[in-house]
């Protein structure tokens, strides 16, 4: 256990120290998320081992999505400059490749277990998730995962995830589901579709498991549609026609909103011998390539204005929603307990009287009698005797009935939708709440202190302080340069 706890104050600690050189403001919210777990921690609504910060993605993230002819990898190449990534007309890889800066001009490729392990990625601790989706125990984060390095000044402050083609090996079940676990937690997808084959019957998986649901999603707006290797369409009567299908075929599942941009890579272009088409072709390409590189370039503000929201997001609901559920609880497990005991209590301790009176009390007094100096009590010592079998009858009912009574409001909380963020072990917390010695007329849950709520009120102040220094890295009301 103290290995474990070692371990989770390194991982931590690591992060700070990335932070200190790449985002000092957000060191801040590190320290404040350490704040709120050493509330939690003595709560029991986290283990020691655990950490609100290790659930934050600190890295912003750019997920490159499509079928396996739509020109991702090639596209990530254009944009890191260096050939990173294989690329070809067929599925080429399996593996969700995560693509992050490192100084080493030598790109290196690293097992998806470092993923697994390391919380500033978004696949920390996906075993668990691959287990559950592929429905295999013997499922790993290496069969689904890779680490690739990479120099490109393009990367640092940022992550690219390549994902594998939705039309893929048998895997495709278990890479589709891996794909929506990946898009909650990235801040821009990029959806690439083949000029080549833009009709609908080519791209029903990407519409169905992909396009049909942005519409739905409240960040609809992190979702660029991309149709790529639009040189290809120039020999074309109308080549505008074959951007207007492809965004009729979007419109037909619902996306009728959003950023549509038709690309094709420079490098790799199929020569235009029209000079006008040409320049109409380049143009385009060029405004729409700008406009993405901006897009992603945008990525890291936008990344950390999210994670000081989570922040407050987190207090607000340790300090609203959690303990108002250990407050509910811990009424409704007193109430239970306070009743039973009137009724049990009742009832044993007349039970007990009775059977002692008429069936045993004489014994007992005698025994009583027959140890030296208890004479010295006379009846005093007899009505002690009486009164201790009737105590410990009744503390014996009362703790049994305390136990029942956590039991159930506990499993009745563990029953309740959980939320996915963050996640709170609720009915843990309530349960040690509960075990002797703490008081059964105590109204505050174990841990939750006038100490501990000035604590989170704190860390929703110091949001503010943050979210003002981070204004001040972009812009200044007052007119003078922002750092």
């Amino acid at each position: 256990m103290q290995q474990a706890v070692t371990e989770s104050q390194r991982r931590l600690a690591a992060l700070e120290e990335h932070l200190q050189r790449e985002n000092p403001t957000l060191l801040e919210a590190v320290r404040e998320f350490r704040a709120l777990d050493r509330v939690v921690h003595g709560i029991g609504l986290l283990r020691e081992t655990e950490s609100f910060a290790h659930q934050v993605p600190w890295w912003p993230m750019i997920a490159v999505l499509g079928t396996f002819s739509a020109g991702k990898s090639s596209f990530i190449n254009w944009y890191v400059g260096q050939p990173l990534q294989r690329t070809g007309n067929q599925a080429v890889d399996d593996h969700f490749t995560v693509i992050c800066h490192s100084a080493d001009a030598q790109p290196r490729v690293l097992p998806g277990s470092a993923l697994d392990s390391d919380p500033r990625f978004p696949f920390f601790g996906i075993n668990e998730e691959i287990a559950r989706i592929a429905k295999k125990e013997s499922a790993h984060a290496d069969r689904f995962l890779q680490l690739k390095t990479c120099s490109s000044e393009r990367l640092r402050g940022r992550i690219l995830i390549d994902s594998p083609g939705f039309d893929a090996d048998h895997s495709r079940a278990a890479i589709l589901r891996l794909t929506s676990y990946l898009i909650d937690r990235c801040d821009l997808v990029l959806l690439f579709f083949d000029a080549r084959h833009p009709e609908p019957g080519a791209m029903r998986d990407t519409l169905e498991y992909l396009v049909g649901a942005t519409r739905e999603r409240a960040d609809a707006e992190k979702f660029l549609f991309i149709l790529n290797q639009m040189d290809t369409t120039a020999r074309e009567d109308n080549p505008e026609e074959v951007f207007a299908a492809w965004q009729r075929a979007l419109a037909e599942k619902g996306v009728t909103s959003g950023r549509f941009y038709a690309i094709y890579n420079p490098d790799f272009a199929i020569p235009i011998a029209d000079a006008e088409q040409r320049q109409r072709f380049e143009s385009k390409r060029d405004r729409d390539l700008a406009e993405l590189q901006e897009r992603m370039k945008a990525v890291e503000v936008g990344r950390a204005y999210r994670i000081v929201e989570t922040l407050e997001h987190t207090a607000t609901k340790l300090r609203d929603r959690a303990i108002g559920k250990l407050l509910a609880a811990r009424a409704r497990w007193r109430r239970i307990v306070l009743g039973v005991d009137a009724v049990l209590l009742l009832v044993v301790a007349g039970i007990a009287a009775f059977l002692v009176s008429r069936h045993g009390f004489d014994a007992l007094l005698a025994r009583w009698q027959a140890i030296p100096g208890a004479g010295l009590l006379g009846p005093l010592g007899s009505e002690a005797l009486k009164l201790g079998v009737l105590a410990l009858l009744a503390f014996v009912v009362h703790t049994r009935v305390r136990a029942l009574a956590a039991g159930y409001v506990r499993g009745r909380l563990e029953a309740e939708p959980r939320d996915t963020w963050p996640a709170m072990r609720i009915g843990e917390a309530f349960h040690r709440g509960t075990r002797l010695p703490s008081s059964l007329f105590r109204s505050r849950p174990r841990g939750w202190t006038r100490r501990s709520e000035l604590e989170v009120e704190r860390v929703l102040a110091a949001t503010t302080g943050i979210i003002e220094r981070l204004n001040d890295g972009f812009a200044r009301p007052s007119g003078s340069r922002s750092a």
